[in-house]
């Protein structure tokens, strides 16, 4: 409980109640705690890892303002915690007197504790932030107000060093061991062709390389221009994460790269093969083409009033891309070659599925002779099964039809005509006997 009285050396205010005894112990046990679990926060502070990196960088930028206003907030909260400090001894040296302090002591003491009576500089009263307001001479606190104080400026100051030193641990080390892996991609590019200035792939390399070195220098520099703070609006220091998106562009078109490289490798290690396929299909498709033309030529004289298409010859442009496709291979330029293969190789089965088209394109009227010939001599069986073979109607249109399907040149048209006529006179006698049949009943 307090005594009741008005501080001493507070004129105009109120009568406020002064602690008792117990209570200031209380209040000095409370503060001496506080005041030792502030020094070991500014000790860690002090001694930080990040810390002890921002005072030995050359940096720029958002890191350059950022740690200058947080080296200012820091030598403020070293400011203020002597003030606190000095209070808090001062106010134990009254308190340790006497055994039973008077009631001018604890009056004094109520002040020391409670009142607004620690006066601080106004540099470091206003915590070297904009929202301060206009600079002080200087500004009176309680050691209750000194430490909010001070814990914003040390939240503030770890924040910074905290995210600062967050980049630093996260992403040179990665970056330099995708310099790494580049570098070995490098390598393995150079050795199968894939250089700058003639493969793609190649100015890929240089620009990958050119984006890490600066990626690198910046982060070195300005490691919070890549930190994110947290979504959540989380107040706690170092709330956030490390921006790592260049990082992950680059370490995509690295990938990439790597996927053309492995790509130009596999086209070594099996070019032989490929191109012996290739020049399997293209000589396949010059078979065919050239059945087709030979197929043509007999079918224009043995069948007449037939339309027959044209058969072209052999591609020069795929003979030269196979041509140069193996130059390629001696030369060991395996990352032109890679693609020409590729596109080699779509082009040559076309080219077989155009000459078989072809070839059935030409040959399309023998196949309709040779359908009609197996039509007649089915209906000729036939009749022959049923006992009919002697008959001269069917006699007559059989060899009629025969004659045209087996004569040079053979008109199409017309053959099928007697082969249709042909079946309308089978027909038409293999019925006879059984409408007859059914009169009879």
């Amino acid at each position: 409980m307090g005594v009741p009285g008005p501080f001493p050396g507070t004129p105009g205010r109120p009568d406020a109640p002064v602690l008792d005894r117990e209570e200031v112990d209380r209040a000095l046990d409370r503060l001496g705690a506080e005041y030792e679990a502030i020094e070991t926060s500014l000790l860690a502070l002090q001694d930080h890892a990040g810390r002890r990196l921002l005072e030995g960088a050359d940096l720029s930028g958002t890191t350059k303002e950022r740690w200058a206003a947080a080296e200012r907030s820091i030598t403020d909260l070293w400011s203020l915690f002597d003030a606190y400090t000095a209070a808090l001894e001062q106010a134990r040296e009254l308190r340790e007197r006497r055994s039973w302090p008077s009631a001018e002591d604890l009056a004094e003491l109520t002040e020391l504790l409670h009142g607004d009576g620690v006066t601080v500089p106004g540099a470091a009263a206003a915590g070297g932030g904009p929202e301060s307001g206009p600079a002080r001479l200087s500004e009176r606190f309680t050691l209750v107000g000194l430490v909010e104080r001070m814990n914003g400026l040390y939240a503030r100051s770890l924040d910074v060093i905290v995210a600062a030193d967050a980049v630093w641990s996260a992403l040179p080390a990665r970056i330099d061991l995708l310099s790494a892996e580049l570098q070995r991609t490098r390598s393995l590019a150079h050795s199968v062709g894939v250089r700058p200035g003639e493969h793609p792939a190649g100015d890929d390399l240089e620009r990958i390389t050119g984006e890490l070195s600066r990626l690198r220098a910046r982060v070195i520099e300005d490691p919070l221009a890549f930190w994110v703070s947290s979504s959540t609006g989380s107040s706690a220091p170092g709330g956030g994460r490390p921006d790592t998106g260049r990082y992950d562009r680059a370490a995509r078109a690295l990938e990439d790269i790597r996927r053309e490289v492995a790509a130009v490798l596999d086209v070594r290690q099996d070019a032989e093969r490929r191109l012996m396929q290739l020049r399997d299909v293209l000589s396949r498709a010059d078979r065919t083409l050239t059945e087709a033309r030979q197929a043509r030529g007999e079918v224009l004289a043995k069948i007449a009033a037939s339309e027959v298409p044209a058969v072209s010859g052999p591609s020069a442009a795929l003979h030269e891309q196979l041509a140069a496709a193996a130059d390629y291979r001696r030369r060991a330029q395996w990352h032109r070659l890679s693609p020409l293969l590729d596109s080699l190789e779509e082009e040559a089965e076309d080219e077989l599925h155009r000459a078989r088209e072809s070839l059935t394109a030409v040959t399309a009227p023998l196949a309709v002779r040779a359908e009609l010939r197996g039509r007649l001599d089915a209906y000729r069986a036939k009749v022959a099964r049923h006992g009919m073979a002697a008959d001269p109607l069917l006699i007559e249109r059989y060899d009629l039809a025969r004659r045209m399907l087996w004569s040079a040149p053979c008109d199409l048209r017309a053959a099928e005509q007697a082969v249709w006529r042909y079946q309308q006179a089978t027909a038409e006698a293999l019925a006879a006997p059984q409408v007859e049949g059914q009169g009879d009943s």
